[in-house]
């Protein structure tokens, strides 16, 4: 879930092909991972030692069309499952997250938009350096639909979007709709998961990269509740959809410079920008630049409310060195290796 906007990644031939395997393997879980940190949603009230809502109509930075707020309509706990609803209703609430801005006029700026839905983070109140993180959901479908699991820095030390990162676990857009995927079958519905790695300079010097996961359409992610996961250690991040280890990104792809005060940047060395504490977020945006651009474009009203089910929430640090998070791999060789962008400097 960008907090900028950026267009839709397509799938190369190579890539679709390995990607259209019948029974796609699935890896062995690594051994060494120890569980830090969960939520089962078995409690009848979302837990708020766990997580926390963020409530601004700012639009994501990506023009969403959605105020998130800390209502019981936008967010609830129930029969075991974390409920993220998105309703279509005219609503107008503060611009901003009020620990965004620092002046009282800022903090007093409001907006309006035409849906309401939530964003929940646990900034602060759980916050690691590297991880296996687990996240079973199910999501919702439609044109401009746009649930996201994802994770961005608690700190920010390298300096502001994206120099210090962003972890994108699971994205989807427009689940159901007509897919505008080249590689797929004519009249093929939208089936694609996203994973993601925002990174390099403060925008617009970013750059991102990534690759999709495309589901059989008898196993849509909008009918059915998949395992998204991601492992993340000091030289390497690893996506799984299911236990299957679909994507690698090495560190030798990727990059962060960061802006000094003069104007001038500078790079940042090491394994930066992903070598910082991060958190979790879920959310259930609607619209915004990159849904309302492909598929069957714009954003559909009809069918609201609609909602994102979340059944658990784990965390597993590697016993094996919790310092890198190396040795307790989970990997597939037909895993595809994601190639980063370079520094234009």
């Amino acid at each position: 879930m960008s907090v900028k906007s950026y267009a839709v990644i397509l799938l190369t031939g190579a890539l679709s092909a390995c990607q259209q395997t019948p029974a796609p393997v699935k890896a062995s879980l690594g051994e060494g991972w120890q569980l830090v940190w969960q939520d089962e949603f078995s409690q009848n009230d979302l837990d708020l030692t766990k997580w926390q809502h963020e409530v601004n109509c700012r639009g994501g930075g990506n023009d969403e069309q959605q105020c998130y707020t800390a209502r019981s309509e936008n967010s609830f706990v129930k029969d075991g499952l974390l409920h993220i609803v998105a309703r279509q209703e005219q609503y107008t609430g503060p611009l901003h997250n009020s620990d965004e801005v620092s002046s009282d006029a800022e903090r007093e700026k409001q907006a309006t938009q035409p849906f309401t839905s939530a964003r929940l983070r646990t900034k602060n109140l759980a916050d690691w350096r590297y991880g296996r993180f687990e996240i079973r959901a199910k999501l919702p479908a439609g044109q401009g639909a746009w649930p996201a699991i994802w994770m961005l820095p608690t700190d920010w030390r390298y300096g502001r979007w994206a120099s210090s990162g962003e972890i994108d676990i699971m994205e989807a857009v427009n689940l159901k709709t007509l897919t505008d995927d080249k590689t797929a079958p004519a009249g093929s519905l939208e089936t694609r998961v996203h994973g993601t790695l925002h990174y390099g300079g403060p925008a617009p010097k970013n750059v991102y990269s990534g690759t999709p996961y495309r589901f059989s359409e008898a196993n849509n992610p909008a009918d059915n509740f998949h395992v998204y996961a991601l492992e993340w250690q000091q030289d390497e991040i690893r996506w799984y959809v299911d236990d299957v280890h679909y994507a690698t990104f090495r560190h030798d792809q990727w990059y962060s410079t960061s802006q000094q005060q003069d104007g001038s940047f500078i790079e940042n060395t090491g394994f930066a920008p992903f070598d910082q504490r991060f958190h979790l977020l879920l959310n259930f945006a609607v619209g915004g630049n990159w849904p309302a651009n492909v598929n069957d474009k714009g954003v559909d009203f009809t069918g609201y409310p609609k909602q994102m089910l979340v059944d658990y929430v784990r965390v597993f640090q590697c016993s094996k060195n919790s310092e890198t998070g190396i040795g307790c791999a989970t990997t597939q060789p037909s895993a595809v290796q994601i190639k980063g962008k370079t520094n234009p400097q």
